[in-house]
């Protein structure tokens, strides 16, 4: 759920952006309030289904008392669906504009709140699970105050940002053309990792199958920060030298950050193959599980290494409004070549939990060709003419005299 607000909350990257670089400055305050209506909106459907969650597992066959625990654990997590869009729209906002210091001190600032919060929550007033919820949509909740306190009384805001205005509410179904497939651009992809989790309970051994796909799934999450933001960088960049009319800056930020992720992808794959063989222990004391770990963080380094320049990549399709293209890319590479080649390696050629995580191997490789194949061939002449007429078609008429 919280994947698909993340991704429609990027729809801003393009909008903000090419605002931003056209100096309309007032619509990014426009677009921002636009996405917070439209994006509390979505999330009354989806507090329902978390609240229902519960009974939702219990019908797909889940044992009742892990079905009861997680239904309590999601209704508790709630609050937190509507923080969650609200503060990617204030992120999204601020990093257009290439604020990213107060984002940082903001998410700093939040972090150590929370910690104290879950442990109060959670061991002084005796709320368990409940208070871990719990917790996480206080610390979200605060992260979304501070910043939105930030851009009101922030000189840096002063023309992003003059105030609520009626005009947020037209036009939204513009805002959807983007944020639909943002989100499907993001969804499709962080669902196929998960998927291979779960295909790892079908195989022989599925404890030791599921435990070892686990960690690598949180290890390939934590290296994947760095090209994350790696590609939210060349996302504002993108878009605001298209929306400035400067298409061939655009281009030349391309091909840096393309040459930065090949280099981060080198770096942290060599940091990962000489690290494999401690890194099991910290999340095990189990030697088989060690000794596993240590032959996935080979192919870890590898799926890196591809993940990053296709980061980068989806930063530049964000950047210049190719969601939907995006969107296809995605479903083909992750659901045409992907899943299916895992399940070809794991299943039929016995290769385990290791030909899982090749077969998405697979699917980043194709999804990497098709992305560069795009950029490459890009008249980025003719993506600055598409961003201005984007945010002037979005423009008063007084604002545009």
């Amino acid at each position: 759920m919280r994947k698909a607000k993340l991704g429609m909350a990027s729809a801003l990257d393009t909008l903000c952006g090419q605002a931003f670089g056209a100096r309309q400055y007032y619509l990014l305050g426009i677009y921002k309030q636009r996405a917070m209506f439209l994006l509390t909106l979505v999330s009354l459907p989806l507090a329902v289904v978390w609240f229902y969650t519960g009974e939702i597992l219990l019908l797909f066959g889940q044992d009742a008392d892990i079905a009861a625990e997680a239904g309590t654990y999601a209704r508790w997590m709630i609050p937190l669906l509507f923080a969650y869009g609200l503060l990617q729209c204030h992120v999204r906002f601020l990093q257009t504009q290439n604020i990213v210091v107060p984002v940082m001190a903001s998410a700093g600032a939040t972090a150590a709140c929370h910690l104290v919060v879950c442990w109060v929550l959670v061991y002084p007033l005796g709320m368990g699970s409940k208070g871990a919820a719990l917790s996480n949509a206080v610390s979200y909740w605060v992260n979304v105050a501070i910043l939105a306190v930030y851009v009101r009384v922030s000189s840096a805001c002063k023309e992003t940002w003059t105030g609520f205005s009626t005009e947020a509410f037209h036009d939204a179904l513009s805002f959807f053309r983007l944020a639909i497939p943002s989100a499907l651009m993001v969804c499709l992809e962080m669902w196929s990792f998960e998927l291979i989790v779960l295909l790892s309970g079908l195989l022989p051994n599925p404890q030791l199958e599921t435990s070892v796909l686990s960690i690598s799934l949180n290890t390939a999450t934590i290296v994947w920060m760095i090209p994350f933001g790696l590609g939210s960088a060349i996302s504002t960049r993108v878009s605001n030298e298209l929306g400035a009319g400067r298409p061939q800056a655009a281009r030349l930020a391309v091909r840096v950050v393309v040459l930065l992720a090949v280099s981060e992808g080198l770096a942290v794959g060599l940091i990962l193959v000489c690290v494999r063989y401690i890194w099991g222990h910290a999340y095990s004391n189990v030697e088989e599980v060690v000794t596993y770990v240590a032959k996935m963080m080979l192919v870890i380094a590898v799926s890196n290494f591809f993940d990053g320049i296709q980061c980068v990549l989806s930063g530049v399709a964000r950047g210049c409004g190719w969601q939907k293209i995006g969107a296809c890319i995605n479903l083909g590479a992750y659901y045409i070549v992907g899943i299916p080649s895992a399940y070809l390696f794991a299943f039929v050629m016995r290769v385990g939990g290791t030909g899982l995580w090749l077969g998405i191997i697979c699917g980043l490789m194709v999804q990497v060709l098709l992305l560069m194949i795009i950029t490459v061939c890009t008249n980025w002449d003719n993506e600055a003419t598409k961003a201005k007429s984007r945010v002037f078609s979005s423009s008063s008429p007084a604002s545009q005299t």
